[in-house]
């Protein structure tokens, strides 16, 4: 059964539900868990995966542990929103590791960023070395994270 885009069975959605949960549940409990057998589970998730619907599998890291507990949003604007502006920004942004996520916005500024540091002073010096010096950037302005009320992918 071939899966046209936006149309997903009972299953298809059951199994995207719990591999979202878990990514590294076998098949077999897998199969057992949305009702039905080990083979046409597989090629379900295989074929999810083929579709696009299942992007991969990884590692969700603590960063409490990993020491960066600090998120500041940032808000930037461009001096320039060409086309070509707008690329060498999104490619520069993704260079940044400390950048967790860079959305274009609708609205009042350009761009988005969650940015992950150790600390206030660490995140400061990203800001001033790394974020301010994207191609393009006209003026930045943050907004610290005091507690993740909610924090998921999907």
């Amino acid at each position: 059964m071939e899966i046209k885009s936006g149309h997903l069975d009972q299953y298809d959605r059951k199994i995207l539900s719990a591999l979202s949960k878990d990514g590294r549940m076998p098949v077999t409990d897998l199969a057992k868990l949305v009702g039905l057998s080990k083979t046409p589970c597989q090629n379900r998730v295989t074929r999810l995966r083929e579709t696009g619907y299942i992007q991969g599998f990884r590692a969700v890291l603590n960063p409490s542990k990993l020491g960066l507990d600090h998120i500041a949003f940032v808000e930037v604007k461009l001096s320039d929103t060409t086309e070509a502006a707008l690329k060498a920004f999104n490619t520069a942004a993704r260079d940044i590791r400390e950048i967790e996520q860079c959305h274009m916005i609708a609205g009042a500024f350009d761009y988005l960023l969650k940015v992950r540091t150790g600390d206030i002073k660490a995140y400061r010096q990203v800001l001033g070395e790394a974020i301010s010096n994207l191609p393009h950037v006209a003026s930045t302005s943050t907004h610290i994270s005091m507690e993740a009320v909610k924090d998921s992918a999907y």
